[in-house]
């Protein structure tokens, strides 16, 4: 194969040939992110030729916008980018690399509320899918996508100076969510509530607090004032029913700003609250000389002893260099306003003449608050509630009607670390929860890496795990003179810092052995039954698998719905089996399908007609358009 013509990829064919240029050339390929390897993946295509041929096509989506802490690691981004959507630059940047370049820009997560989107004729159209996205979710459900419609997947994942690469290819590896890590290893909530000792439990508990009074909080109002019945939708959460009505008549009625003066009032209130009254408590349940019944000290090890604090508008934080005091109010009383429709506002005169015109309630610590020690403490806390009906209906029945509130509702708010607001409460929160219990502060930029667990991405490891993934596509595109075979596959394990690299092979998929017609037929996860005939009546489904398969279909099932079984009612039955199969779906579900799905997912219960036997199959991929 000798290098014939001038053309960019001449070395690329001197290596692989003419053949396998033009398969590079005709890829359909789908790029699930445009961040830092989204972007260098996108650079590699663009210059090998990927999706730059007549048939070939590149689909890239990302539903986030540029930020400017992105322009360090994310290289196809300028300054002047900044705001724009990352999946439209990267493509026009690409692009300028090589015009011949067919892409197409999205700004959809993928998930199942995009399948309209990206649905049956949308993935039919792919040769493979690239993920390069930073949650597992995202990954988990892109698996479940090209485990259906049997295209291979290349996965990555960078972690400062660590990578790794995962090659999935249809029937030969296993697929992605076939293995699962194990989850991290959650804080304790009673430590996250009394014990923190490091700034990683105040940053947690801050963001839970924002959490319960700027989203919970209102999205409880709203399902209270949507719901016909809302005493009804929460019989089955019997542990927190009462703390449900109580958040909700505080959010609705005791405690319902009409000004954002009130919402400063509000967060003064809330300062003294958590970081005075809530110490002074619990210093009252454990008072600092407290000794255990083994006669140690209570407060001692990885348990600190608290102090409360006393607010002062002009105290300042030399380690996070931030007023925390004023930090706090001014974030709290801002975004309980954005909650409530009130316009906010940041002077500090107007904080200053506000708040010399609070009275504060004094506060005398109780004897009857129990105050878990223990996470087995907290747990029987949880769980050692008697019956709450009675006290959640008198709330209930206190509170306006929800006719009487027509057109009222509240504005959820979605913690974003990108939304300097938003950090601004949390670092405050969680400094003045970490001068509570002596531990050294952090400043916004540390706070935001911490509670949004950033590892700064490098370089150089995307520049490595990206071309590794390059490597396996080489592969997965192939030569016709070599049959792929799953020992020609890697997977890459690396770590720069040390530095370690190392390849394995794919693990071959898990498989599950049924008799079929008399003959062993051994099915993986990438497997199904298929059934191309159009949108038959039930009467020919049943009878397709009598004739095809020698099975006896003695139940019949679409996501949650039963379609057909032995012991449903008769009459029923023999109306269904005269009725296409999506009828029946529609009649039960009433919900018409998409204009783009083509295929529904079945799952089988079957017999062999001879044995009797009950005989394990993979789900049915019914085309019915």
């Amino acid at each position: 194969f000798a290098v014939t013509g001038p053309s960019r990829y001449d070395s690329q064919v001197a290596v692989f040939g003419k053949e396998m240029q033009k398969v590079l050339l005709d890829q359909r390929l789908f790029l699930v992110g445009a961040g830092a390897i989204g972007c260098e993946m996108l650079k590699n295509w663009a210059l090998m030729g990927v999706g730059c041929g007549e048939e070939g096509h590149v689909h890239i989506t990302d539903m986030d916008r540029i930020e400017k802490s992105n322009l360090s690691r994310q290289f196809l981004f300028r300054n002047n980018h900044i705001n724009h959507f990352k999946s439209t630059t990267a493509a026009e940047a690409a692009n300028e690399m090589n015009p011949d370049l067919n892409i197409t820009a999205y700004q959809e997560k993928v998930s199942v509320e995009t399948e309209d989107i990206f649905g049956d004729n949308f993935y039919d159209k792919l040769t493979g899918v690239c993920t390069a996205l930073d949650n597992v979710e995202a990954r988990l459900y892109m698996d479940q996508r090209c485990l259906f419609y049997r295209l291979p997947m290349l996965e990555s994942g960078t972690l400062g100076t660590k990578g790794n690469t995962q090659v999935v290819v249809p029937h030969l590896t296993e697929n992605y969510g076939a293995t699962r890590d194990p989850p991290e290893k959650s804080i304790p909530v009673c430590t996250l509530k009394n014990f923190p000792n490091q700034i990683q439990h105040t940053l947690q508990w801050a963001r839970d607090v924002f959490e319960g009074i700027f989203k919970q909080n209102a999205e409880d109002v709203n399902s209270y004032l949507k719901a016909t019945d809302y005493a009804q939708s929460l019989a089955g959460q019997q542990n927190t029913k009462v703390e449900t009505v109580k958040s909700i008549q505080r959010t609705l009625v005791d405690e319902r700003p009409v000004s954002f003066e009130d919402c400063v009032v509000w967060a003064r209130n809330k300062f003294e609250a958590e970081f005075s009254n809530n110490i002074l408590q619990l210093l009252h349940n454990f008072p600092e000389d407290q000794v255990t019944s083994s006669g140690a000290k209570f407060w001692s090890g990885s348990k600190r002893c608290p102090i409360s604090l006393s607010f002062d508008l002009d105290s300042t934080c030399e380690d996070a260099a931030m007023r925390n005091h004023f930090d706090f109010i001014v974030a709290t009383a801002n975004l309980r306003a954005s909650m409530y429709g009130i316009k906010g506002r940041t002077d500090e005169d107007y904080f200053r003449k506000i708040l010399q015109d609070v009275i504060v309630p004094d506060f005398n610590p109780s004897d009857g608050v129990k105050i878990a020690a223990n996470e087995e403490e907290a747990k029987e806390e949880q769980g050692g509630m008697g019956n709450p009906d009675d006290e959640c209906d008198e709330i209930l029945n206190s509170l306006p009607k929800p006719s009487e509130l027509a057109g009222f509702k509240l504005d959820p708010i979605d913690f974003d670390k990108d939304v300097d607001e938003h950090m601004l409460f949390v670092t405050a929160c969680s400094n003045l929860r970490a001068l509570n219990y002596s531990i050294p502060t952090e400043d916004t930029h540390r706070s935001r890496a911490i509670a949004g667990k950033i590892i700064p991405a490098i370089a150089t490891t995307t520049a490595l795990v990206t071309g590794l993934v390059c490597l396996e596509l080489y592969k997965i595109v192939g030569t016709a003179r070599k049959e792929l075979a799953v020992d020609a596959l890697k997977n890459g394990f690396i770590n720069l810092a040390v530095p370690f690299i190392t390849m394995s092979e794919p693990t071959p998929p898990t498989k599950t052995k049924c008799i079929l017609k008399g003959k062993e037929w051994n099915w993986t996860a990438w497997d199904s039954l298929d059934v191309n005939l159009g949108d038959i009546t039930l009467a020919q489904f049943v009878e397709h698998f009598k004739t095809e398969y020698n099975l006896d279909v003695s139940m019949l099932s679409q996501g949650v719905s039963i379609l057909y079984s032995f012991f449903a009612n008769r009459k029923k039955v023999e109306e269904r089996m005269k009725m296409p199969m999506s009828k029946i779906i529609t009649s039960i579900t009433k919900k018409e399908f998409p204009a783009n799905q083509l295929f529904i997912v079945m799952e089988l219960i079957t017999n062999d007609l001879d044995t009797d036997e009950e005989v394990e199959i993979p789900y049915v991929k019914f085309r019915f358009r």
